[in-house]
């Protein structure tokens, strides 16, 4: 069976999701060879129009869809055996390097990240390596580094960022999810613009060792997926906290919760953004959609309310830690003048604002806990 029939209408259908892909390879409909042959395919067609890649790892990923099959043939069942994925270019892959959007030479990773590493436990095969603007800092993907990644909907728009290399590869059927990380938006907001779902979990569900605590707690890894289900699936399967990792939450069952008839929810609406310097509006089409998307929800029985959390000066307690976060990351370059202008000032603004100044910010935390777990 291929991973992707045709309609009969001259148009490919998508490729399996998550769960399916699993499905299939565990009832010997198809193989990892195959599924990683034609993702690495597709990857390599739609570079010249999405650009959703910074590196692959196309004899790598061959080999060990090679020794997949193998345990595959032998019995062996694990959730995701044979699996293509994909993982950001801010995690490490061993023999890679991570350069996180930046530009320049940088050393390969000698060892895998610890969401890599649980990926690999479950037997996925990762494929490569997905673009990012550098250093995470923007709600959209390109830069000097490696061009511009577009959406697959329509390549004259942004997939979003920060991770928007991840959603434009699960959006356009490239691989069937993908890891993203998030720090204010940069799994979310490509969710929202590529049509997918994305999880920004809390702090220690899914580890960011070696970088621990990143961007002084503020950015997690999440899933980037085409279901709930396949999220759920890739959520329970990287979940879990490494050694040194100081958040621990306890565990959860993701796909038994995605399984699950959730009753009638409470659903505010918020329209007052968070964090805004400038007093901007939705555009009326945004406005227009989230209103729609609120009146589906009613009419499918949840309560809809209308409602003004009370956020308080959250950017106080975000813009020091955020910049300090740049900082550390931006001090690690081996050649600081290819960094973007912007990543400089940001760096400036994160040494200055560093040490007391990011533990006042962080001490807020417990204060916004409480006034949003409030609503």
């Amino acid at each position: 069976m291929s991973s992707v029939e045709s309609t009969g209408t001259g148009v490919e259908a998508a490729p399996a999701g998550l769960a399916e892909s699993a499905r299939a390879l565990a009832e010997g409909r198809t193989t990892s060879t195959r599924l990683v042959t034609e993702a690495l395919a597709r990857i390599e067609a739609s570079q010249g129009t999405l650009n959703a890649f910074r590196h692959l790892r196309a004899s790598a990923a061959l080999a060990e869809a090679a020794e997949a099959d193998r345990r595959l043939d032998a019995g062996e069942r694990l959730p995701l055996l044979g699996v293509p994925v994909a993982v950001k270019d801010d995690t490490d892959v061993a023999g890679l390097p991570t350069h996180f959007g930046c530009a320049g030479e940088l050393p390969a990773a000698t060892a895998d990240s610890e969401s890599v590493r649980r990926l690999r436990a479950a037997g996925a095969v990762i494929v490569g390596k997905t673009n990012s603007c550098e250093l995470g800092q923007w709600p959209f993907t390109e830069g000097s580094a490696f061009g511009v990644t577009r959406n697959p909907w329509n390549t004259e728009h942004t997939p979003g960022g920060s991770s928007g290399g991840s959603a434009a590869a699960v959006a356009a059927g490239l691989v069937p999810a993908a890891l993203g990380s998030d720090g204010a938006g940069s799994v979310r907001i490509p969710a929202a613009w590529t049509h997918l779902v994305g999880i920004k979990p809390q702090r220690g569900r899914i580890s960011v060792h070696p970088r621990s605590d990143a961007f002084q707690g503020l950015t997690v890894n999440g899933p980037l997926a085409r279901t709930v289900a396949d999220a759920a699936l890739l959520l329970d399967a990287v979940a879990g906290a490494h050694p040194d990792d100081p958040h621990r939450p306890p565990p959860v069952q993701a796909s038994a919760a995605a399984r699950r008839d959730p009753g009638r929810l409470r659903i505010a609406l918020a329209w007052r953004p968070p964090l805004t310097l400038t007093g901007t509006a939705p555009h009326p089409d945004v406005r227009r959609a989230v209103t729609e998307l609120a009146e589906a929800l009613a009419r499918l029985g949840h309560h809809v309310e209308e409602a003004r959390p009370r956020y308080g000066l959250i950017g106080l307690g975000f813009l020091p830690r955020a910049t300090a976060g740049i900082a550390e990351l931006a001090a690690l370059h081996p050649e600081p003048a290819l960094l973007d202008p912007r990543t400089r000032s940001a760096l400036r603004t994160g040494t200055r604002l560093g040490g007391r100044v990011v533990r006042a910010a962080r001490a807020r935390e417990v204060r916004q806990h409480r006034r949003i777990g409030a609503l």
